[in-house]
């Protein structure tokens, strides 16, 4: 079981998450992290570093947020790693807590 990046992200693209992970897992587009279900060794480690409370395990991914386990796959396979900390959006906090992003995502 993998852990999913959800529309949370979105706009906001903290990276604190990087930092901890020990395998390198994340993937990097111009405004969303996702990460590489193929990569994941499940460790938890990067869930209580999300600022924005993006980050679930496969089974607790909630409902409405679904989609984002098939996502995370697919933009995995074709994004780069980022396996650094960088800083966030200029705006980030300001899409903090912002619902419905999806159609705000940058491929």
């Amino acid at each position: 079981m993998a852990y999913v990046v959800t529309e949370a992200c979105i706009k906001c693209k903290y990276t604190d998450c990087v930092d901890i992970c020990p395998v390198d897992c994340f993937r990097e587009g111009p405004n969303f992290l996702v990460i590489d279900p193929d990569e994941c060794i499940d460790c938890t480690l990067c869930v209580p570093e999300c600022p924005a409370e993006a980050i679930f395990a496969e089974d607790d991914v909630p409902e409405n947020q679904r989609a984002f386990i098939a996502l995370n796959a697919e933009l995995a396979s074709k994004w780069p790693a980022i396996i650094e900390r960088k800083a966030p959006p200029p705006d980030a906090d300001e899409w903090k807590g912002v619902g419905d992003k999806l159609r705000l995502l940058q491929r």
